[in-house]
Formats: C-alpha cells, sequence, structure tokens
C-alpha cells in the first residue's frame, strides 16, 4: 500500500545552522495566537448574518417596548425571546470574533450553535406569530412583529448555513 510522497521536516536549513525546535514551533504558535480579534470573522458571511439578526431583534425589542400594549402576556413573551435570542447570538459572536472556541474544546461549538439557532427561532417565530396576530394595527406592534418575522428568516439562513458547514462536508470528507 503506497501512502504517497511526505515532506519530513527538521530544524536544519542548507543556509546555516540548526534553529532551536522549540524556538521555531513557539514562535510560529505564538504568531497565530497573539492576534486577538479574529478580524476575518467581521466581514465574513457569519459575521454579517449576526449582526443583521441583532440589529432586527434590537430594533424589534424597541418598537414593541414604545408602544401602548394591548396584551401584555403576548408582548411580554415576545420581548422575552428577542432579548434572550439577541444575548445569545451576541454569545456566540464574541466566542468566533475572540476565538474562544479554539481554548474551549470540551464544547462541540457548532452543534451548540445549531441547536441554540433551531430553539431560538421556532420560539421567535411563535413570539412573532403572536406579535402579530395581537397588535391591532397599532404601528409599533405591528413594527416589531415585522422585525421579528426578519430576525426569524436571518436566523432560517444561519441554520442552512451551519447545517450545511457542519453536517455537508462532514458527510463529503468521510469518503474522500
Amino acid at each position: 500500500m503506497s501512502h504517497g510522497a511526505r515532506v519530513i521536516r527538521t530544524g536544519v536549513s542548507s543556509g546555516g545552522p540548526a534553529a532551536p525546535p522549540a524556538a521555531a514551533s513557539s514562535s510560529s504558535s505564538a504568531g497565530a495566537d497573539a492576534e486577538l480579534m479574529d478580524g476575518a470573522y467581521f466581514r465574513s458571511c457569519a459575521g454579517m448574518l449576526k449582526v443583521a439578526q441583532m440589529i432586527s431583534l434590537l430594533v424589534g425589542f424597541i418598537s414593541v417596548n414604545n408602544s401602548p400594549w394591548t396584551d401584555y402576556s403576548a408582548y411580554s413573551y415576545f420581548q422575552i425571546v428577542a432579548m434572550c435570542d439577541l444575548v445569545m447570538i451576541l454569545f456566540f459572536y464574541i466566542i468566533h470574533i475572540f476565538r474562544i472556541y479554539r481554548k474551549l474544546t470540551c464544547v462541540s461549538w457548532p452543534l451548540a450553535e445549531f441547536l441554540h439557532y433551531l430553539i431560538g427561532t421556532i420560539l421567535l417565530l411563535i413570539a412573532s406569530i403572536v406579535a402579530a396576530s395581537k397588535s391591532y394595527n397599532l404601528t409599533g406592534l405591528v413594527a416589531g412583529a415585522t422585525f421579528g418575522f426578519l430576525a426569524t428568516i436571518l436566523c432560517v439562513l444561519s441554520i442552512w448555513s451551519s447545517y450545511k458547514v457542519s453536517c455537508i462536508t462532514q458527510s463529503t470528507s468521510k469518503y474522500h
């Protein structure tokens, strides 16, 4: 059985004396961990999607909070779901920005984020439907429900992209 060509790295270069292996490996790993924040995540599709979700949830929350309520339980449920979802999205955003997932390897971060989006999206959809049905054409309540539906659509996009990344790429990599 042939394994193909392999590259073996040594500490010796052809142009000079050998560098100590510990110094060479520590300088390359220190360079990778020296950056505190992942600047590429700000501009990535997943990062911008999280920011759009947080903005739409915040606008929906503020719209509902600043309008006269007709049904206390419906809108308090919407506010609780919107704020909990906002806090969790912010939590995962910070996890990605500061690369905390590299330090805490005991948690399956893609699975945790997928489950959060799945449960949060279902609750947000229910809260938006309830808020829309109880709005009685009051502008702030209709706006809150609309932004809730927008956040729901954005969360569905996140579910699809996390499913596509974690499940489809893992299943295709098994066979290659």
